[in-house]
């Protein structure tokens, strides 16, 4: 989409995740994320590349990258915020309610990251 064209009902939201490394660095899949609609997967952004990566996405899923009053005003487009973590501490809630941007954790936040873990543990102490 151009300029600050916004989404139409038709149009599947861009998706981006701003730092997926810290969630699956690697041995997992995104393909879930992939299948909601087009997806861009970033293993780690710095504050001075968050704008030009999330511009157009209508959905950001972040984990360590912060995303302030500032950034959230440079993304025209976006429509919803997921933060990859338990809590909201890289987000202002503020400026994202003020923009009428809804925000949530990620329902299955870690699963198959902590079942590998577990199994790591248990297996070293064999």
């Amino acid at each position: 989409m151009a300029g600050n064209q916004q989404p139409t009902t038709s149009d599947p939201l861009r998706i981006v995740v701003l730092d997926g490394y810290t969630l699956n660095p690697g041995d997992l899949t995104w393909a879930g994320l992939e299948a909601l609609g087009p997806c861009t997967i970033h293993d780690y952004t710095s504050a001075q590349d968050v704008v030009a990566r999330a511009r157009d996405a209508g959905i950001v899923l972040t984990n360590k990258t912060v995303l302030n009053a500032a950034i959230l005003q440079a993304l025209p487009a976006l429509r919803y915020i997921t933060v990859l973590a338990t809590g909201y501490n890289v987000l202002d809630l503020d400026a994202a309610r003020a923009r009428g941007i809804p925000v949530s954790n990620f329902p299955t936040y870690g699963t198959e990251s902590v079942a590998q873990m577990t199994f790591a543990h248990i297996l070293n102490g064999l």
